[in-house]
């Protein structure tokens, strides 16, 4: 348990005045029926078996912030990290400010953000692994790095930047209230240690003495729709029309008087030339996803086409007959490599890797655990077809056909709910450019075209000229639907965002600006592959010419999926508090890495990591 000093002043101590009922959000601030139910259960703080005597222990509690009396001196940061022993990458509670004005009106509104141990915790539904857990004594939303694996998932879903990945250790912590301090009756180390009194905290919805405010919002703070935070604003300074951010995001925010309040929109004067940037798109933190996510699909979209394709009538023959021909087994294996590869990069981008068996332990709420389970069972079924197919093939008719469709009907049903989740894991309302049903259509374009890809690729090699006359048209044509499809969801997403503004309009302007060339030859090639499938599946490829045009279609085709993918990874801008120092900006991190200044411990930025 935290010893109490001496002479520990009274500020820092929690005051146990009434309370409300309900909160902002209309949810019970009395977190249990009866508090006297719970009573003699303790927090095993470090191994005691105290518990504290607060009357208000099982109430939520949440900070309050004072951005008028805030002067970014970050003795808070300083204090959390030194409590919590954080090295200089990471950092619980970060501060960070929007400006805006003309001189000599020219304003700083400065912006101190931890976890909001929300009442709707979307990184305990997110986490699959089951590390989160909503703790009735005092609201606290307490996470424990000793069950994380390390897919930050938390760290997508949160709105706020709370959890925080530590790319040396490989594993989630964050802010954990600092429990052990209100047990003894001691307000949190940052509450405590803010010299401009801009901090306070307590149970929710009690003003602090000295405050007339209790505002769900300030200028930068993203919606509370998502998770209903608990932190309360006091900001009653006049502030400028619009308000900009200090980091490289693309984003500022202008008040709407209706709304009485300031929305974020698309910052034009931080786009710049248009650019390639090839090595940025192509090199970044996510292509384990990138590699799993179109291998993946890849391999679902060709089995389920393969295994349904005698139901779906005479037009779908020469998939029939592919299924039973000499180049069924090579297809088999190519595509078991595809998806094990994908696996594996999927696996080895975990934080811990060995501890990959977690991922099953929250299929109750996490996508995540849903898309591992549905994906892990179409591989089993996947893997067994294709063993029993190798058998019987090579040797002898030792797997019955009963037993080939038991696999077959599990693989299918694991790829379908594997698909389905891989598809809603991305729905995140804190990634704008994401939560569109265009994520939807760009994976099942994936499916449709990589799987007809790699049985066209296959067949071409195993299968004399004679036999393809009737496939490569058919395969064409899919290819043409699929890139149909992704191309109708990219103009309906282009306008919705358009259309919405904020973070998904941001990254928009990014895609045209920072990555404006790399985008223009997605597109490029997008509507080349289209015209020539088009083609192919009317006239066919034969002879020499029709080889060539297929080798450079397949290419192509392969280019754009993998351009397409870390556009989709590399552009989505979250929801989350303008970062002003340090590894908070995004733009810092490059610029700490192409300068040498990542070598530096003390300047936060992980070179290889970050």
């Amino acid at each position: 348990m935290f010893q109490v000093r001496e002479d520990e002043p009274k500020y820092a101590f929690l005051s146990n005045g009434e309370t409300r009922d309900k909160n902002a959000h209309g949810k019970f601030i009395e977190l249990v029926e009866k508090a006297s139910a719970l009573s003699g259960k303790s927090l095993n703080i470090n191994g005691d078996s105290g518990i504290g005597d607060n009357p208000n222990r099982y109430k939520q509690h949440g900070f309050h912030f004072t951005a008028d009396n805030c002067i970014a001196c970050h003795a808070c940061e300083a204090a959390c990290s030194e409590k919590n022993d954080n090295p200089a990458h990471l950092a619980f509670r970060s501060v960070g400010y929007v400006e805006g004005g003309t001189y000599p009106a020219y304003q700083r509104l400065n912006i101190s953000m931890a976890c909001n141990h929300c009442d709707n915790p979307v990184c305990l539904k997110g986490c699959p692994t089951r590390a989160y857990t909503k703790f009735a004594e005092y609201g606290a939303v307490l996470q424990d790095p000793d069950i994380c694996f390390g897919c930050g998932y938390c760290t997508w879903v949160c709105p706020y930047n709370a959890p925080q990945l530590d790319p040396i250790k490989g594993q989630v912590s964050k802010c954990n209230m600092c429990v052990d301090r209100l047990e003894v009756g001691l307000k949190p180390a940052c509450v405590s240690a803010c010299l401009g009194g801009a901090l306070e905290f307590g149970v929710i919805e009690n003003t602090p003495a000295n405050r007339d405010q209790a505002e769900l919002t300030i200028p930068g703070f993203p919606t509370t729709e998502i998770t209903h935070p608990n932190i309360r604003f006091q900001q009653k300074r006049s502030l400028p029309r619009e308000m900009t951010r200090a980091d490289t995001m693309p984003l500022k925010y202008h008040r709407d008087d209706k709304q009485g309040r300031h929305q974020p929109i698309v910052d034009e004067n931080k786009g710049g030339k248009r650019q390639w940037n090839l090595k940025k798109l192509l090199t970044s933190h996510e292509n384990a996803h990138i590699a799993f996510t179109l291998c993946a699909q890849t391999v679902i979209g060709a089995f389920i086409m393969l295994m349904l394709a005698p139901l779906l009538g005479s037009r779908f023959v020469p998939i029939v007959e592919l299924s039973r021909s000499q180049a069924f087994l090579p297809l088999l294996l190519v595509m078991f490599v595809l998806l094990a590869f994908g696996m594996f990069k999927l696996n080895m981008h975990l934080g811990k890797p060995l501890r990959f068996y977690r991922g099953f332990n929250n299929l109750r709420h996490s996508p995540v655990s849903r898309e591992i389970a549905g994906v892990s069972l179409f591989f089993g079924g996947f893997a067994g077809f294709t063993f029993m197919m190798l058998v019987n093939q090579l040797w002898f008719e030792l797997f019955p056909v009963f037993l080939l469709g038991l696999a077959a009907t599990a693989a299918i049903i694991g790829g379908v709910v594997g698909f389905y989740f891989m598809y809603r894991l991305y729905r995140i309302p804190a990634r704008p450019f994401w939560n569109h049903w265009q994520t939807g259509s760009a994976f099942m374009s994936t499916a449709l075209v990589g799987g007809a890809l790699v049985m066209a690729v296959v067949a071409g090699f195993a299968l004399p000229a004679y036999e393809l006359g009737s496939l490569l048209p058919l395969l064409a044509a899919i290819i043409a639907v699929g890139l149909g499809l992704e191309m109708v969801g990219l103009v309906f997403h282009s306008r919705d965002l358009r259309a919405n503004g904020g973070e998904g309009a941001a990254a928009l302007f990014e895609q045209a600006s920072k990555y404006g060339y790399s985008y223009r030859l997605r597109n490029g090639l997008l509507v080349l592959n289209l015209l020539v499938a088009v083609v192919a599946s009317v006239m066919g490829l034969s002879g020499v010419g029709g080889i060539l045009v297929g080798i450079a279609l397949a290419l192509s085709l392969l280019a754009a999926a993998i351009m397409s993918r870390a556009l989709f990874y590399v552009l989505v801008i979250p929801t989350t508090m303008p970062g002003a120092f340090f590894w908070r900006n995004r733009g810092f991190e490059e610029h700490a890495r192409e300068s040498g200044l990542a070598e530096m411990p003390q300047v936060g930025v992980v070179p290889d990591h970050h």
